[in-house]
Protein backbone atom coordinates (compact mmCIF):
# COMPACT_ATOMS: atom_id res chain seq x y z
CA UNK A 1 0.00 0.00 0.00
CA UNK A 2 2.85 2.35 0.87
CA UNK A 3 4.50 1.81 -2.53
CA UNK A 4 1.17 2.40 -4.25
CA UNK A 5 0.70 5.77 -2.49
CA UNK A 6 4.27 6.78 -3.30
CA UNK A 7 3.64 5.84 -6.94
CA UNK A 8 0.43 7.91 -7.07
CA UNK A 9 2.22 10.87 -5.47
CA UNK A 10 5.07 10.57 -7.99
CA UNK A 11 2.61 10.57 -10.91
CA UNK A 12 0.89 13.68 -9.53
CA UNK A 13 4.20 15.52 -9.02
CA UNK A 14 5.49 14.59 -12.48
CA UNK A 15 2.17 15.58 -14.06
CA UNK A 16 2.18 18.96 -12.30
CA UNK A 17 5.80 19.61 -13.31
CA UNK A 18 4.95 18.70 -16.91
CA UNK A 19 2.05 21.17 -16.93
CA UNK A 20 4.29 23.92 -15.56
CA UNK A 21 6.90 23.28 -18.25
CA UNK A 22 4.24 23.22 -20.99
CA UNK A 23 2.74 26.50 -19.73
CA UNK A 24 6.16 28.13 -19.72
CA UNK A 25 6.87 26.97 -23.27
CA UNK A 26 3.47 28.09 -24.59
CA UNK A 27 2.80 31.26 -22.58
CA UNK A 28 6.21 32.12 -21.12
CA UNK A 29 9.00 33.96 -22.83
CA UNK A 30 11.27 36.96 -22.58
CA UNK A 31 10.31 40.05 -20.61
CA UNK A 32 10.45 43.48 -22.24
CA UNK A 33 9.59 46.84 -20.77
CA UNK A 34 7.57 49.43 -22.67
CA UNK A 35 5.92 52.77 -22.07
CA UNK A 36 2.50 53.54 -23.52
CA UNK A 37 2.66 56.86 -25.39
CA UNK A 38 -0.45 56.65 -27.61
CA UNK A 39 -4.08 55.61 -27.32
CA UNK A 40 -3.43 52.71 -29.65
CA UNK A 41 -5.39 51.85 -32.77
CA UNK A 42 -9.06 51.17 -32.01
CA UNK A 43 -10.38 47.90 -33.41
CA UNK A 44 -13.96 46.63 -33.29
CA UNK A 45 -14.11 42.84 -33.28
CA UNK A 46 -17.32 40.94 -33.90
CA UNK A 47 -17.78 37.58 -32.17
CA UNK A 48 -19.56 34.63 -33.79
CA UNK A 49 -22.69 35.47 -31.83
CA UNK A 50 -22.73 39.01 -33.30
CA UNK A 51 -21.57 40.80 -30.15
CA UNK A 52 -19.02 43.53 -30.77
CA UNK A 53 -15.91 44.05 -28.67
CA UNK A 54 -13.59 47.04 -28.69
CA UNK A 55 -9.84 46.42 -28.45
CA UNK A 56 -6.82 48.68 -28.87
CA UNK A 57 -3.78 47.57 -30.86
CA UNK A 58 -0.30 48.81 -29.92
CA UNK A 59 3.01 48.67 -31.73
CA UNK A 60 5.74 49.75 -29.33
CA UNK A 61 9.47 49.47 -28.82
CA UNK A 62 10.41 47.41 -25.79
CA UNK A 63 13.71 46.79 -24.04
CA UNK A 64 14.84 43.76 -22.08
CA UNK A 65 16.85 44.00 -18.87
CA UNK A 66 20.07 44.30 -20.90
CA UNK A 67 18.69 47.12 -23.06
CA UNK A 68 18.17 44.95 -26.15
CA UNK A 69 15.46 46.50 -28.35
CA UNK A 70 12.45 44.69 -29.85
CA UNK A 71 9.38 45.89 -31.75
CA UNK A 72 6.33 44.47 -30.01
CA UNK A 73 2.77 44.28 -31.27
CA UNK A 74 -0.12 43.43 -28.98
CA UNK A 75 -3.77 44.12 -28.35
CA UNK A 76 -5.09 45.58 -25.12
CA UNK A 77 -8.05 43.36 -24.26
CA UNK A 78 -10.25 46.07 -22.80
CA UNK A 79 -12.79 48.55 -24.12
CA UNK A 80 -10.64 51.60 -23.38
CA UNK A 81 -7.06 52.55 -24.27
CA UNK A 82 -4.25 51.71 -21.89
CA UNK A 83 -3.23 54.59 -19.66
CA UNK A 84 -0.79 56.94 -21.39
CA UNK A 85 2.65 57.10 -19.76
CA UNK A 86 2.05 53.71 -18.12
CA UNK A 87 5.02 51.35 -17.95
CA UNK A 88 4.33 47.72 -18.84
CA UNK A 89 6.26 44.49 -18.49
CA UNK A 90 5.43 42.53 -21.63
CA UNK A 91 6.12 38.81 -22.05
CA UNK A 92 7.12 37.90 -25.61
CA UNK A 93 7.23 34.34 -26.91
CA UNK A 94 9.01 33.38 -30.15
CA UNK A 95 6.05 31.31 -31.38
CA UNK A 96 3.10 33.28 -29.98
CA UNK A 97 4.35 36.88 -29.89
CA UNK A 98 3.14 38.87 -26.88
CA UNK A 99 1.43 36.47 -24.47
CA UNK A 100 0.82 38.83 -21.54
CA UNK A 101 1.42 42.27 -20.12
CA UNK A 102 1.12 43.94 -16.76
CA UNK A 103 1.57 47.49 -15.54
CA UNK A 104 4.68 48.05 -13.43
CA UNK A 105 6.13 50.96 -11.52
CA UNK A 106 9.02 52.82 -13.11
CA UNK A 107 11.16 51.81 -10.12
CA UNK A 108 10.56 48.12 -10.99
CA UNK A 109 12.13 48.45 -14.45
CA UNK A 110 15.77 47.32 -14.74
CA UNK A 111 18.06 50.37 -14.98
CA UNK A 112 19.36 49.63 -18.50
CA UNK A 113 15.84 49.25 -19.90
CA UNK A 114 14.66 52.35 -18.02
CA UNK A 115 17.46 54.47 -19.50
CA UNK A 116 16.50 53.35 -23.01
CA UNK A 117 12.80 54.05 -22.42
CA UNK A 118 13.51 57.54 -21.10
CA UNK A 119 16.11 58.52 -23.72
CA UNK A 120 13.60 60.56 -25.70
Amino acid sequence: MKKFLIGILAVIVIGFAGLQIAEHLVMGGDDYYVQITTDGQKEIVKADNGQEYINYKYIVTGYDEDGKEKQLEFTGQQDRPLRKSAYLKVTWNKKKGVTSYEEVKQSDIPKTAEKKLNKG
